[in-house]
């Protein structure tokens, strides 16, 4: 039975990629031994927006279908699954080595699948997604690595986008002080309802020159930015401090000094949620279940149909997309 499916195809001569939804009779590259699953809702993450618009280093092989997340239904019982049951699949060579989740079918690997959380709906955890599981992740590095609320505020940088929302909420509810970072002022009043105290220029922590050591700030961060950024806020974390690094907006340079781990003992904490294991991600989801609907809603309130992934993908790359858009496959 055919499906429909958003397909990156190989470009003409001098041109780009062009992703196109069509309707195809399987998968143009589907996982072998995957999960067969109805996929309900996907996203468009970063990652997605870059293939979707035909930029390079996302899709392994041509044709693709993108999408690092899926949501859906199992078709088949099969790996421990029964017909029916809801699962949740983040990454795991998803929407970069095999079709991915911008599609009404997928198969999808078993060894990063996990069930819906009891209570949570199937929109809900599209809406949490990559950007929250990977939040989820550095908010537990920080906390496990033995960083305590009353060792001084938390930084979060790129506060405005999926992982940065995700890591307030997250970090709030733990109980930390946190100190976010946007460049869109417009997003200030958002960014305190989800538990920052307080809110920052993006100028402040974002300079070029900045000296390889500068007066500690913070105890910890969550950086989705990489480059001068995360240079800077390496060299004002205190003492013992712990940065969990997951994102490259910036770029991924690292064009920094060595002075902040051998003088203060901070640690860069490297965040890989493509690869996380089965135990991580059920842990990782467990925490997301506790957050409040109403404050997952406000980090993703659009739900679009899959025709206009493309259109979302453009908005993405151009920030002007705060927080995160689920894609409902079957609309």
């Amino acid at each position: 039975m055919s499906h429909r499916a958003i397909v990156v195809d190989r470009p003409l001569p001098d041109a780009r990629p062009e992703a196109i939804l069509r309707r195809v009779e399987t998968a143009a590259a589907a996982l072998e031994g995957g999960i067969d699953v109805d996929v309900l809702f996907s996203s468009v993450n970063y990652k997605d927006a870059i293939a979707l618009t035909g930029g390079p280093g996302i899709l392994r092989s041509l044709p693709l279908t993108p999408g690092i997340d899926v949501v859906g239904r199992v078709r088949t019982s099969a790996d421990g699954w029964s017909a029916g049951d809801t699962v949740i699949t983040n990454g795991g060579g998803l929407g970069e080595r095999f079709d991915g989740g911008l599609a009404e079918r997928s198969a999808v690997p078993a060894a990063h699948t996990i069930a819906l959380p009891d209570g949570m709906t199937a929109r809900t955890a599209a809406a949490i997604g990559t950007a929250g599981f990977t939040a989820a992740l550095a908010v537990q590095a920080i906390a496990t690595a033995g960083v305590s609320p009353d060792d001084g505020e938390i930084l979060v940088t790129g506060a405005g986008g999926g992982v940065g929302s995700f890591a307030i909420a997250l970090l709030a509810a733990r109980g930390y002080r946190v100190a976010a970072v946007t460049g869109r002022e417009s997003l200030a009043d958002a960014l305190v309802d989800l538990g920052a105290e307080r809110v920052l220029e993006r100028s402040e922590i974002d300079v070029a020159d900045g000296k390889p050591m500068q007066s500690s700030r913070w105890a910890g961060a969550v950086d989705s930015v990489g480059s001068t950024t995360l240079v800077n806020v390496l060299a004002q974390t205190s003492y013992g401090g712990v940065v969990a690094a997951c994102g490259l907006a910036q770029g991924p340079d690292l064009p920094g000094t060595v002075l902040p781990f051998i003088l203060r003992g901070v640690t860069l904490a490297g965040i890989n949620s493509v690869e996380a294991p089965l135990a991580r991600r059920r842990e990782a989801w467990a925490e997301l279940a506790t957050l409040p609907v109403d404050v997952i809603d406000s980090i993703a309130p659009r739900t679009e149909p899959l025709e206009r992934a493309t259109t979302i993908a453009r908005e993405v790359l151009a920030g002007r997309v705060a927080g995160r858009v689920v894609i409902d496959t079957r609309a």
